[in-house]
């Protein structure tokens, strides 16, 4: 084995040739297999989760005004939502930054609705403050207001909830929230890649590894896209979206969850 010590900042891992870099990955690649394996038994399970009947019935509020939660579905059988949490009151720039990394990955679901199964997402806002928010945002998704809707509908945002149809009979599946929402949100898994991973603080990195930041330093930037949570921010995809300026105010600044 050739090893060489690295010649920039502390903390770097070692340089060796290519014979002993492969024999690591090789070793490395055994335990990501069975993370896999474990993965595939974990999805497994979550189809064998019992059920339990949900009113179909139940009034949403969308652009259309009040339709029945089973319209959702969009003539599918399966329903993958999305529940954003809402800040009255507040303007675009204070609305949930966190919800916004869940939403602003999941703008194009033609792979779900290839499978069979529909995508929108709800939240406790107002309509009339929804509607101008997404359009702004550049939402493609549906989206509907479930102001004062029961559980599971409209309870626990700021997560994913699948359901089941069955005719006009509607189910609940399966609901995840907290770290259980990275799953859609890709750069997560790339930057788990990176050599520098994602930068937090709660991250196990070599002695002498660059510090990390604040878990979520990703979901407020100022205008010059530098992690920020200070009165001119944004949630950071807000910067590209036409018009977006820096405020003086955020409103009801997002909470950490």
């Amino acid at each position: 084995m050739t090893t060489t010590p690295a010649t920039t900042a502390p903390g770097r891992p070692p340089v060796v040739d290519m014979a002993t870099w492969l024999a690591a990955s090789d070793e490395l690649l055994v335990r990501e297999k069975a993370h896999t394996r474990e993965s595939d038994r974990l999805a497994a399970a979550r189809r064998r989760l019992p059920m339990v009947e949900v009113d179909g019935s139940t009034p949403v509020v969308g652009p259309d005004g009040p339709v029945p939660f089973r319209d959702l579905f969009d003539g599918r059988d399966e329903l993958m939502l999305y529940k954003h949490m809402w800040h009255d009151g507040a303007p675009h720039q204070g609305q949930c930054e966190g919800c916004t990394v869940s939403a602003w990955h999941l703008r194009d679901t033609v792979y779900l609705h290839a499978r069979g199964v529909s995508f929108a997402i709800v939240t406790t806002g107002p309509w009339d403050e929804v509607a101008p928010y997404v359009d702004f945002m550049g939402y493609t998704q549906p989206w509907f207001s479930v102001r004062d809707v029961a559980a599971p509908i409209g309870d626990d945002m700021g997560s994913f909830t699948c359901f089941l149809r069955d005719g006009d009979r509607v189910f609940l599946t399966y609901s995840t929230t907290g770290r259980g929402v990275e799953a859609v949100a890709g750069p997560f898994g790339l930057l788990d890649r990176t050599p520098n991973g994602r930068g937090e603080a709660w991250e196990d990195s070599p002695d002498g590894w660059p510090e990390g930041h604040d878990p979520c330093w990703y979901w407020r930037t100022d205008a010059d896209r530098r992690p920020d949570v200070g009165p001119t921010s944004r949630p950071a995809p807000q910067w590209t979206r036409p018009g977006a300026t820096p405020e003086q105010t955020l409103g009801r600044m997002g909470h950490h969850h």
